[in-house]
């Protein structure tokens, strides 16, 4: 091969690598910072193909997408001096990718950043609220306004590094095992006076409900006496006058007694002893003995 040829293909190698290093892609989902001695000069979203100056620039690469970052547990004090270890994650991402460079540089280094930022955040927040309503914490409105509220401040705090932070939730307070023991117990306390309280109400309802029952059976118990006491009384009254009315004249009314008087005698003998003492002058014994 001449000298000639072995120029021009020297000169194509160095016009091949000149010309790679003098673009650069951006793909959909990331920024694309131009960095010319250790300075930004230009940054770009926009996807697609772009240039440089070769072998002077370097590019770096910031992903658009919104990160997850489990923040460690860490404890804070409530308002009422105990301490509470709170579990939460944070949703964030590069929103000035300038500033992000600038300020931070890495994803590493804006974790621990943002890391700083939420568990001073949560400090504050939950040095506001005493220990006994974080675990009684029912309503879920007001939680989700704490949510909003951490997560608003720590995302104003984090402009200044370029970062837009998405959400801040708590996964879990829990509490510290020197006085886990200690609130368990007082909550179960609680829950048993709460418990005992409406046994009681039970009971003083179901005291009322008996009484007011027992008073109306006792009414009816008493109107119903005096309803058969009438009736009886009505009844003694009618059958006294059907016998006034059968027995209206003496010789039915001497009939009627004497029938009486076999009715007691036939009573009297049921028994073992059929011996029977009458007196003399009574008309039975008379009509026994043929007298009458």
């Amino acid at each position: 091969m001449s000298k000639k040829w072995i120029i021009i293909a020297a000169i194509i190698v160095i016009l091949v690598v000149v010309l790679a290093n003098s673009v650069y892609v951006v793909k959909e989902n990331e920024y694309a910072c131009r960095v010319q001695f250790s300075k930004i000069v230009e940054t770009t979203d926009q996807a697609g193909l772009h240039f440089k100056i070769p072998f002077v620039d370097n590019v770096k690469y910031f992903s658009k997408a919104t990160t997850l970052y489990d923040i460690p547990p860490s404890e804070v004090l409530t308002s009422d001096k105990q301490n509470m270890t709170v579990d939460c994650y944070i949703l964030w991402k590069i929103s000035d990718p300038l500033k992000f460079y600038q300020t931070l540089g890495s994803s590493t280094v804006a974790e621990e950043r943002l890391n700083a930022l939420t568990y001073n955040e949560l400090k504050t927040i939950m040095g506001t609220l005493a220990q006994a309503d974080i675990i009684n914490m029912e309503d879920g409105g007001k939680r989700n306004e704490i949510y909003d509220s951490i997560a608003a401040d720590v995302d104003a705090l984090a402009k200044t590094y370029g970062i837009h932070v998405v959400d801040v939730k708590i996964k879990q307070f829990d509490l510290p095992d020197s006085n886990l023991n200690a609130v368990y117990s007082r909550m179960i306390s609680e829950r048993n006076q709460i418990a005992e309280m409406h046994s009681a109400e039970g009971n003083q309802q179901a005291a009322m409900i008996r009484n007011e029952v027992d008073k109306d059976v006792n009414i009816m118990l008493s109107d119903a006496r005096a309803k058969a006491a009438e009736l009886e009384a009505e009844g003694e009254a009618e059958y006294m006058r059907l016998l006034a009315e059968a027995y209206d004249s003496q010789d039915k009314k001497d009939f009627y007694e004497f029938t009486l008087a076999l009715e007691a005698l036939k009573k009297s003998l049921n028994g073992d002893e059929k011996t029977v003492i009458l007196d003399a002058d009574s008309e039975l014994a008379q009509i026994l003995m043929g007298g009458k």
